[in-house]
């Protein structure tokens, strides 16, 4: 996959556009651990083996455990996630997930725990690593040992 485009390279303005979008998102009042998540587990359900390497790198270095990461795909299934957490999740499945919709259930229990600004934030967060998976599967970004 290596004659595929570097994106930033051949339109260094639209890369700067996503990172742009990507400091917002630092920026805001997002805990790491959230962002974590949300970036973890978007990244799986998009088969982005780039982005799962690099997040959960991130993760671990923000202290998040390896008993959490690894059953990240099966959070539905475990006692590990809190209520945040959990409705931080589903809205990740469900907006990655788009063409199936986000059901008023999903919506409500994230609304139900988060400030609308917040909501906000996480749905930003949610769209960008989404674009971020997009970018990396596309151009064929691998992760590195």
């Amino acid at each position: 996959m290596s004659n595929r485009s570097k994106i930033n390279e051949v339109l260094p303005a639209g890369y700067r556009a996503i990172m742009a979008l990507e400091k917002y998102i630092e920026s805001t009042s997002l805990t790491a651990k959230h962002k974590d998540l949300i970036k973890i587990r978007a990244s799986q359900i998009n088969g982005c083996a780039f982005c799962i390497d690099m997040h959960t790198k991130d993760a671990r270095k923000e202290g998040e455990t390896e008993q959490r990461i690894y059953a990240l795909s099966a959070w539905r299934d475990t006692p590990f996630f809190d209520e945040q957490e959990r409705a931080l999740l589903a809205l990740t499945e469900e907006v990655t997930l788009i063409s199936n919709h986000v059901s008023d259930e999903t919506y409500k229990n994230a609304a139900a725990v988060f400030e609308p600004a917040h909501l906000a934030e996480i749905i930003l967060a949610i769209i960008t690593i989404n674009a971020w998976n997009r970018l990396a599967i596309t151009t064929g970004l691998e992760p590195v040992l």
